[in-house]
């Protein structure tokens, strides 16, 4: 049910902002609302409690709000409150902005690596993106997971590309698993499959030859 409410609203709002042309102007006004609500928390408590009168609530959001939001967008917010959609306000926030970045083709990313990129490694990571996707722009967030070893774990909305070391050795026909303890590298496989690990992670890894008991 949240989902068709936010999606009935935030179509809504977003064929007004087309209409209006001013789709831009309400995507930043909308994500700071959104913060707002989520920054202030009495303030949703307020406009959820049943014993107040819904009168009051439109006052005291058109006081909150008159000068920091467009007049439409204010008098959206308004109507969500006499339909007593307020509960949905963070949903419909969601729902227009990730509407809004599809149309402008903005694609929001996750970068997991295994130590931090540099400012030169993100900017080649973003422009390869660019090169191989449709977005002409990136919302770009990075973390780092030291289990991942080596490689990229790359979430593109709810598409996953993993370029990991770890992923990889976890892939190969044999190994049970693949963690790191101790600051040494420890791999679960069956019998027989050892020079076939130990030769996949010279490759991956980019090392030189080493003894299987060094690696």
């Amino acid at each position: 049910m949240a989902k068709l409410v936010s999606k009935v609203y935030g179509d809504a709002l977003f064929e007004e902002a087309m209409e209006k042309d001013v789709l831009s102007q309400w995507y930043e006004e909308i994500c700071a609302l959104r913060t707002v609500f989520l920054d202030n928390p009495d303030l949703a408590q307020f406009l959820n409690h049943p014993q107040i009168i819904k009168e009051e609530k439109k006052k005291v959001v058109e006081t909150i709000f008159f000068g920091k939001l467009s007049e439409g967008l204010l008098g959206f917010l308004v109507t969500i409150i006499e339909k007593g959609r307020q509960n949905d306000m963070i949903p419909i926030c969601d729902y227009f902005t990730d509407r809004v970045k599809a149309y402008k083709k903005i694609g929001v990313v996750k970068v997991t690596s295994a130590l931090p990129l540099s400012e030169d490694q993100k900017k080649r990571v973003e422009n390869r993106l660019l090169e191989t996707t449709g977005f002409v722009s990136l919302e770009t967030e990075y973390a780092v997971d030291e289990s991942l070893l080596g490689g990229l774990v790359i979430r593109i909305g709810d598409r996953v590309v993993d370029s990991s070391i770890k992923t990889r050795l976890e892939e190969i026909d044999g190994v049970k698993g693949v963690f790191e303890a101790s600051g040494q590298l420890q791999i679960i496989f069956g019998t027989g499959t050892v020079n076939k690990v130990y030769d996949e992670f010279i490759r991956l890894a980019g090392i030189k030859e080493a003894g299987t008991q060094e690696v």
